[in-house]
């Protein structure tokens, strides 16, 4: 009898950390991602947390440095627009708030 409560409680015991590690693993991912393009840039940073990297590059093919991101409007973003953000980073596509986005 002691046997047959032992594996109950241990059956027991595996589901409901199974149901914790979904609801963590869920909560983790974390919330769609928004649409930030042909937003300005500063925007991104606004609305991600300061725990999400974010990396910017200039898609202008100038390699230039973005040292004021006001000045910068997105063009491309990954994740894609309401995705979830599972790897604590988004990579943003820039260019200058005059130019226009390449065409990909």
């Amino acid at each position: 009898m002691r046997a047959r409560l032992a594996r109950a409680g241990a059956v027991a015991g595996g589901a409901a950390a199974a149901t914790l590690l979904a609801v963590t693993t869920a909560a983790a991912a974390g919330p769609p991602v928004p649409d930030f393009r042909g937003k300005e840039l500063t925007g991104v940073y606004s609305a991600v947390g300061f725990r999400t990297r974010v990396d910017v590059h200039d898609l202008s093919g100038f390699r230039r440095h973005i040292l004021w991101p006001a000045n910068w409007k997105v063009c491309t973003q990954s994740p894609a627009p309401g995705q979830r953000l599972d790897s604590g980073a988004i990579t943003i596509g820039a260019v200058k708030t005059d130019e226009q986005c390449p065409r990909t």
